[in-house]
């Protein structure tokens, strides 16, 4: 059976701080590497109340520093929001101090609002636009240092940390078939390309020294709970957060409902629901079949499960409850 990760988007609760959400991150992390996932990532976001993690490299420091064998990383960094070398340090200092455990996921998009990219890319221009070449770039700085190379990263420079790229669209498969590296597509939030892009990674692959064959993972929001009625609950949270992003007031994550029907409109709930249709909630049972189903239609090589729960028990006996679910599929 294909290993199962984990994304945590580290939110934020109503009546929460961002101090609570980082020791829950920290707890859930624990649990998972006792549970036996294979990695754990956060993920780059901006000027969000609800999202913790802005700062990915120390939120990865912290939760690696706080384990001692599951691979921790980014689910991704949004490299147009930083020069290469700053990367490439940054990660490479990650890597001497847990050596073999860290990932970089890389993003294309700028994980927040214009206004707010335009303050993070201050004096870099649309640094979208090369975002194959800073790939490449980066890559570099974590070989062997060359003869006559004048720019180094230090740390960073022969620590060959693990490139991913992500995302929820073609140009990232592409690429990432391109280079020959692994790819994560990002179906939690934007499932609409997952099966054209997971084929054209597969069909385009170029073997690497790293990875001599195609490596894809993808992310989908997972609830797990003793019931079907109580994980549907636990999962009117993230629906509530989505519901106030498309509004254009997005906060911290609130506590889950009975029922989310007085609260959104049926246009809001037709979009809420296609965003998150492979979302997958419900009792154990449930949520076996719903996951076998998928990866039985995807093909994925590891699947990634996130979730945005309010409470942190419920959270944590979600993840057991995966756990489970994975050791069953075997």
């Amino acid at each position: 059976m294909i290993p199962f990760s984990v994304l945590d988007l580290v939110p934020v609760c109503e009546g929460g701080t961002p101090t609570e959400a980082l020791q829950r991150s920290l707890e859930a992390v624990r649990l998972a590497e006792r549970l036996g996932y294979q990695r754990y990532w956060v993920a780059e976001h901006h000027n969000m109340p609800g999202i913790a993690s802005a700062a990915t490299a120390v939120v990865i420091g912290h939760l690696a520093a706080g384990t001692q064998t599951i691979r921790v990383g980014s689910g991704g960094v949004m490299l147009p929001n930083h020069a290469p070398l700053i990367i490439a340090e940054q990660f490479g200092t990650l890597a001497a101090l847990f050596p073999g455990r860290i990932d970089l996921g890389l993003g294309r998009a700028p994980g927040t609002d214009q206004m707010t990219a335009r303050a993070l890319r201050r004096g870099r221009g649309d640094s979208a636009d090369t975002f194959p070449q800073d790939v490449v770039e980066l890559q570099r700085y974590f070989g062997a240092v060359q003869p006559g190379q004048a720019v180094q990263a230090v740390p960073g420079a022969d620590q060959h940390v693990p490139i991913w790229l992500l995302g929820s669209s073609l140009f990232s498969a592409q690429l990432a078939a391109r280079l020959g590296l692994p790819f994560g597509f990002a179906a939690h939030f934007a499932p609409d390309h997952l099966m054209e892009a997971l084929e054209i990674y597969r069909n385009d692959f170029r073997p690497s020294a790293a990875w001599p064959k195609p490596h894809a993972v993808a992310c989908i929001g997972v609830y797990a709970a003793d019931t079907d009625r109580e994980a549907e609950r636990l999962a009117t949270s993230q629906q509530q957060s989505f519901l106030n992003l498309i509004r254009g007031m997005p906060g911290k994550l609130p506590p889950p409902v009975d029922d989310m029907g007085p609260l959104w409109s049926l246009l809001e709930s037709r979009q809420i629901r296609h965003t998150f249709r492979e979302s997958v909630a419900g009792s154990p049972a449930t949520v076996k079949r719903g996951l076998e189903a998928f990866i039985q239609r995807t093909g994925v090589d590891e699947l990634m499960v996130t979730s945005m729960i309010y409470d942190q028990a419920a959270c944590l006996r979600s993840l057991e409850l995966v756990a489970q679910v994975r050791d069953a599929l075997r």
